[in-house]
This record gives structure tokens, sequence and C-alpha cells, in this order.
């Protein structure tokens, strides 16, 4: 009787340890919304879709790249300068705007990596979200109900410190 009463104490510990493990994201509630949208959009959309990621320096140059998925695959991947104030002068004419097709996708090394939206939410989870000291983290859901800024900025960092995505827009192919 005495093990059976430890063994539940236990099991009780555990689970409440565990529990507390799932949730260590900052906005915890609002990311399983935004994941449940997600989901519901990937069913409608047979997991096809596009969307749009940008980015920018400090200095002034901005870039966005464009994903195309189908049937959860990534089929292209279009990036453009969209300013290239304060840009290195010496960076080629073929650099500032491109398109990757299958089998080429992820051979240029500029642009958002090659990434769908299923791995964004995988890394919301697994790391943007996750709760660190002397950070800023950001959750916004403006896509609809889905990711359109996910990230966190190291408090102690004072240029180009994002660690995240922007995602400019999100459509059904």
């Amino acid at each position: 009787m005495k093990n059976k009463i430890y063994l539940f104490t236990l099991i009780l510990v555990g689970s409440i340890f565990s529990s507390c493990d799932s949730n260590n994201l900052e906005y915890q509630n609002k990311f399983e919304i935004s994941r449940k949208t997600w989901l519901n959009f990937k069913e409608s959309t047979n997991n096809s879709y596009k969307f749009t990621i940008t980015n920018s320096s400090w200095v002034g140059f901005s870039w966005e790249t464009t994903l195309t998925i189908e049937n959860g695959i990534i089929i292209q991947r279009d990036f453009e300068y969209t300013s290239t104030e304060g840009l290195s002068t010496d960076i080629h004419q073929d650099e500032l705007q491109w398109t990757e097709k299958k089998p080429e996708i992820g051979t240029h090394e500029n642009g958002a990596e090659p990434i769908t939206l299923q791995e964004i939410y995988n890394k919301a989870q697994n790391d943007w979200l996750i709760e660190r000291n002397n950070t800023t983290t950001y959750l916004k859901t403006e896509n609809e109900g889905m990711i359109s800024t996910c990230g966190y900025v190291d408090n102690q960092c004072a240029d180009d410190c994002f660690v995240g995505v922007n995602i400019k827009n999100i459509e059904p192919l």
C-alpha cells in the first residue's frame, strides 16, 4: 500500500512538472488560436498556398521572399530587394531579383530560407516564442488569424537583432 502511495505521488508530481513544460510559451493562447486557424487554412487549401516574408536592415535596404507551396512542398522561391539604399554596391545585378524552381530551391544565399508555414509554426512553438530572460517576444496574427510577426529580440542587441519571421501576406493557390 505504501509503495502505491509513493507511485501515485510520483506520477502526480511528474504530471504537474510536465504540464508546466508545455506552457512555457509567450502568448500561449494566442498561438494556439492561430495554429488552429492555420490548420483549417491548410486543410481548406489542400496545403497549397503562397506567402511573402519581408525583412529589412537598419541601414535602409529591405527585401521580400515569396514562397509557393503545393501539396505541402515548396515549388518556387522568389526574391526581390524592395529598397537598395545602404546595400553594397558590389552586389551582382542577378542577385537583386531572382526566382528558384524545383530542384534549384535553396541555391541562392540571400532571401528567406525555403520554409513552409508548417515549419514556421513549429519554429514558433519550439524556439521563437519560448520564454527567455532579457528578450522581448512578439506575436502578431494579422494574416486572417495566422502569423504575421513572430519572434524575439535580445534586449542587449542594438541593430538587426530580430530572430523570427515577418509575413506580409498568405493566400491560397
